[in-house]
């Protein structure tokens, strides 16, 4: 299992995730006089977790993987919540210090989104560019966000308060449908130079 983590870049991945994290609560903690972070910044941080760990999602060899006698949509599906657990859990235990990055629906329902969004987005451009989409989307909901109209919270769902029931709406089903969609056919095989 260890060189299987590895073969995925998962130390390398999880550094880069939780370094970002501590970076940005470090900044927080020394030029803020507020303990609470604003929510564009929990939401950005999130985002730039998420990327970090999403070229996670495929190893360097899928068709070699897809031979091996894994369970692979329990596999993927255990790797997309351990994702979603190394945010929640680096964020919220923030919770406890001089710097906090919460509140903890806005930290686990942005992240669910994120990850499912970077899953089904790892589905069909294949894992080293699944975080753009996600990226991207996010970093125009938090500079733009839209408080009204229906289309304008489902377009920045990201930038929404914690509380609007139409942006956990969509933040669960990316997270479920992204779920689904990598659990069940994994990230979408690279290119080769001999094919």
């Amino acid at each position: 299992m260890i060189l299987h983590l590895r073969a995925r870049r998962v130390p390398l991945a999880l550094a880069a995730s939780v370094g970002a994290a501590a970076l940005i609560w470090a900044l927080w903690l020394i030029f803020s006089d507020n303990r609470d972070s604003a929510a564009l910044i929990v939401v950005l941080t999130i985002a730039l977790m998420v990327s970090a760990l999403s070229p996670t999602l495929a190893g360097p060899d899928e068709d070699l993987e897809r031979a091996a006698a894994l369970r692979w949509p329990r596999q993927r599906a255990l790797h997309l919540l351990a994702a979603v657990a190394v945010v929640v859990v680096v964020l919220l235990a923030t919770l406890l210090t001089g710097a906090r990055f919460g509140p903890a629906t806005l930290v686990l329902g942005t992240t669910a989104g994120l990850v499912g969004l970077t899953a089904a987005c790892a589905t069909v451009v294949g894992a080293a560019r699944s975080w753009f989409l996600p990226l991207g989307w996010t970093v125009v909901a938090a500079l733009f966000p839209q408080s009204s109209g229906t289309w304008g919270v489902l377009a920045t769902w990201q930038s929404q308060p914690h509380t609007n029931g139409l942006a956990a709406t969509v933040a669960a089903v990316l997270a479920v449908g992204g779920l689904a969609t990598y659990a069940f056919f994994g990230a979408a095989r690279s290119a080769t130079a001999d094919q």
